[in-house]
């Protein structure tokens, strides 16, 4: 039984048809992207995924309950996390930005009388040194680099140990270094969570996914393995169409 499951999702915005009938599949920890030329449709069921939208038509399907209308936050309760493209860092430390991240677990009681915080310095300072920002850990989260911030953003993402973690382009503005730098701190995430990312950057996705979906005008054009996908005559059109 498949972990997420969309099935025939189509949004509409007024005479705009975005999605028209898509569908995706993603199993316990899979890696799996989406990729496709630019107004394709993927943030917009990247979106449709998280509850940022929901579709006009089709049901998404996440750990045998139907989500299709639930809130981004009732989704967050139930295992999925989201990280969109545009950085969102709170102007705080690093530690205080993880450090809210994993109280958003604790009760209310534990939050009022200040509980929470030596209870969970060790994961925080975990989370800071998996994604290699424990030596900044009480600097300003403002001085990081776009890249290191995107880290930042990452780990506040896994500290509610989602079950699915949702990407928007997140090496966009990267350079070629912390691209490849990403890429190595997403790979242990596998070990108890599964990964959807929308990517631009057909050599990393190509690296670090199980299988790939591709959209165009709204409609899934292919789904399979990396090697399915870069041996598809139909998906090689349509790149070097819109190129």
């Amino acid at each position: 039984m498949p972990l997420l499951e969309a099935a025939g999702i189509s949004k509409v915005f007024g005479k705009l048809t975005a999605l028209d009938g898509a569908a995706l599949s993603v199993g316990e920890r899979e890696f799996h992207g989406l990729i496709g030329p630019n107004g394709s449709g993927k943030s917009t069921l990247m979106k449709c995924l998280a509850g940022a939208l929901v579709p006009t038509r089709g049901k998404v399907t996440f750990i045998n309950t139907d989500v299709t209308s639930l809130t981004p936050p009732e989704r967050a309760r139930a295992g999925m996390s989201l990280k969109f493209q545009i950085t969102a860092v709170l102007p705080l430390t690093l530690y205080d930005n993880i450090l809210l991240a994993l109280q958003a677990r604790s009760s209310l009681l534990d939050l009022a009388f200040s509980r929470s915080r030596g209870r969970l310095h060790e994961e925080v300072m975990t989370l800071l040194l998996q994604f290699r920002l424990a030596d900044r850990a009480f600097d300003a989260a403002a001085t990081l680099s776009h890249g290191q911030q995107q880290w930042l953003e990452i780990a506040m993402a896994l500290a509610c140990r989602p079950r699915l973690l949702l990407l928007d382009e997140p090496t966009g503005g990267m350079s070629l270094e912390e691209r490849r730098v990403t890429g190595e701190l997403l790979q242990p995430i596998k070990q108890h969570c599964s990964l959807v990312i929308v990517e631009h950057d057909l050599d990393f996705i190509r690296d670090i996914c199980d299988r790939l979906t591709v959209l165009d005008q709204g409609k899934v054009l292919a789904s399979g393995t990396v090697a399915e996908i870069q041996a598809n005559r139909s998906v090689q059109e349509i790149y070097l169409r819109r190129a």
